[in-house]
C-alpha cells in the first residue's frame, strides 16, 4: 500500500478501536456517573497519546504552531468533549446495539459539513453511501 493509501489502513483502525471503545464503554459506564467515566476515559487518552508522543520523540514546542491550528483543535476538542459525555450517557441508557450505529451518523453530517464548508465535491458514491448510512441509522432506531 502505497503513502497516499495508508489513509485507509488507520481509517478501518479507526472504526475497530471504535467498535471496542462502544463495547468497553457500555461495560465501563454500568454503575458510574457517565461523566466520571468521561473524565477518566480522557485521562487515559491523554497518558496513552503522550507516551506514543515520547516513544517516536514527537513532542515540539507548542509557541510553533499557528494561531488557526490551536484555534482548530480547541474547537475539536470541545465537539470530541460534547459528542462523548452524550455518547457515554447514551450507552448508559440505551444499548449498544443502537447508541453505536446512531453515533455512526458523524459520517453522514461529516460528508454534508466537508461539502458545505470545505467545499469538497460531492460524489453519486457519497451520496449513496451516505444515503445508507442514515437509512441504516432510521432502521436501528425505529426497529
Amino acid at each position: 500500500m502505497n503513502p497516499r493509501e495508508s489513509w485507509l489502513l488507520f481509517a478501518l483502525g479507526s472504526a475497530f478501536f471504535a467498535a471496542l471503545t462502544a463495547l468497553f464503554g457500555k461495560l465501563g459506564v454500568a454503575g458510574i456517573n457517565s461523566n466520571l467515566a468521561t473524565f477518566i476515559r480522557t485521562i487515559v487518552i491523554l497518558l496513552v497519546t503522550a507516551g506514543i508522543l515520547s516513544l517516536r520523540n514527537e513532542w515540539v514546542k507548542p509557541t510553533g504552531l499557528p494561531t488557526s491550528s490551536w484555534v482548530f483543535l480547541v474547537l475539536s476538542g470541545i465537539a470530541t468533549g460534547l459528542s462523548w459525555l452524550c455518547y457515554y450517557r447514551a450507552l448508559q441508557l440505551g444499548p449498544v446495539s443502537k447508541v453505536a450505529p446512531i453515533d455512526k451518523l458523524s459520517v453522514a453530517i461529516a460528508i454534508v459539513l466537508g461539502v458545505l464548508l470545505l467545499g469538497e465535491s460531492l460524489s453519486w458514491p457519497l451520496v449513496i453511501g451516505g444515503g445508507l448510512i442514515v437509512a441504516g441509522a432510521i432502521v436501528i432506531a425505529v426497529f
